[in-house]
């Protein structure tokens, strides 16, 4: 995580419910239009840099999934408030927006600005709910990717059963029957695409847990390794259940496939450019 030392004594009164400056009055202009991480830490009421370092993060991971070119819209630079700062495009903003802590209330103000701005110059808009279902999307493939490297050096040689098997513990059910139930039983692919935030991140957590059980028990083995999987699956399914009183497989999927929601976020990204593009003629 890169390091800032920035000056964030002064406050700014944007988003507040009745601001004394705007959003895009903090805009500043090379060839486009962008937008400094200081001043959008400040913006959101923050300290220091390093809350928003953390969406920023987020965002970054959002933009690798879907192929965006992270140096285009991040750019590290100086500023009037820091040495070390990040020029954001809109879009950018837009992204570290949506991967912030909402229940900061400016945060959530922020989000309904860039909600409020894709209504006005009609265009595709994505909520943090969307955006939170790409990252953890993404960062579930991550992690299962190592997982099942750390599996097969273990002694692992038919995956799918060690998966299953994580499934069943959190589920109480094999994953075929588990479609079934969800009411997807022909699908294809798979039901990760079709999940909510809170389902992908306990899922996250599973996939987590059982590589961490896997190291510090040492566990060799195709069937040690999948009743540890479905051990770790079991645990976490007790701890939601504790939790909200929700069966695990009683979360409702999105509609929604998680190419669908890459696709839309795109769409959101050409037509904030557009916007500025438009901007900037006017000037």
């Amino acid at each position: 995580m890169t390091k800032f030392n920035c000056d964030m004594t002064h406050q700014l009164a944007v988003f507040s419910p009745q601001p004394t400056v705007t959003f895009d009055s903090f805009s500043q202009s090379d060839e486009n239009t962008f937008w400094y991480a200081s001043d959008l830490a400040m913006m959101l009421g923050y300290n220091d840099m390093q809350a928003i370092l953390k969406a920023i993060n987020r965002a970054h991971s959002v933009c690798f999934q879907l192929d965006i070119p992270i140096t285009e819209n991040f750019i590290q630079t100086a500023s009037h408030n820091c040495d070390n700062d990040i020029k954001l495009t809109r879009f950018a903003c837009y992204l570290t927006v949506m991967n912030g802590n909402i229940s900061n209330p400016r945060v959530a103000a922020a989000q309904a600005y860039f909600a409020k701005l894709a209504e006005e110059i009609n265009a595709t808009f994505r909520d943090a709910d969307d955006v939170n279902r790409v990252f953890l999307r993404g960062d579930i493939t991550d992690r299962e990717k190592t997982l099942n490297h750390l599996a097969h050096r273990h002694g692992v040689e038919e995956y799918g059963l060690f998966q299953n098997a994580g499934y069943r513990g959190l589920y109480n059910m094999n994953i075929n029957k588990l479609k079934n139930y969800k009411g997807v039983g022909d699908l294809k692919g798979s039901l990760l695409d079709f999940m909510n935030p809170v389902e992908l991140a306990a899922n996250t957590f599973r996939i987590t847990q059982t590589e961490e059980k896997i190291r510090n028990q040492n566990i060799h083995g195709q069937k040690p390794l999948e009743r540890a999987a479905e051990e770790v699956g079991r645990s976490v399914r007790n701890v939601m259940i504790q939790t909200s009183g929700t069966l695990p497989e009683d979360l409702k999927l999105s509609d929604e496939k998680i190419n669908k929601v890459r696709t839309g976020i795109k769409q959101t990204k050409r037509a904030l450019e557009k916007h500025d593009k438009n901007l900037n003629k006017d000037k």
